[in-house]
C-alpha cells in the first residue's frame, strides 16, 4: 500500500472528473507503466518529477495551443 486515497465520481456521471481522469491516464502511460519500482520512495520521486517538471514545464498540451501549462499560465 502506498497511502493513496481514492476518489470516485458520482455513479453514472463519468464526466464529473474528466480532466483528472485524463491526467491519471497520461501519468500511467507516460510515467509509471514504464518502470518497475522497487521502493515507495522511488515511485514517489518519479511521480513528483513527472507532475511538477515534465507535465507542467516540458510536455505541451493541445488544449493550450501546444504550449506547456506553465507557458500558457505565464503568457502575457
Amino acid at each position: 500500500s502506498v497511502n493513496v486515497t481514492q476518489s470516485m465520481s458520482k455513479a453514472g456521471c463519468p464526466y464529473d472528473n474528466a480532466p483528472m481522469e485524463r491526467y491519471f491516464n497520461t501519468l500511467k502511460n507516460e510515467c509509471t507503466n514504464l518502470y518497475e519500482f522497487t521502493t515507495e520512495e522511488s515511485l514517489y520521486q518519479t511521480v513528483e518529477e513527472f507532475a511538477y517538471v515534465t507535465y507542467n514545464h516540458v510536455r505541451p498540451h493541445s488544449y493550450n495551443g501546444y504550449q506547456t501549462p506553465f507557458q500558457a499560465r505565464t503568457a502575457g
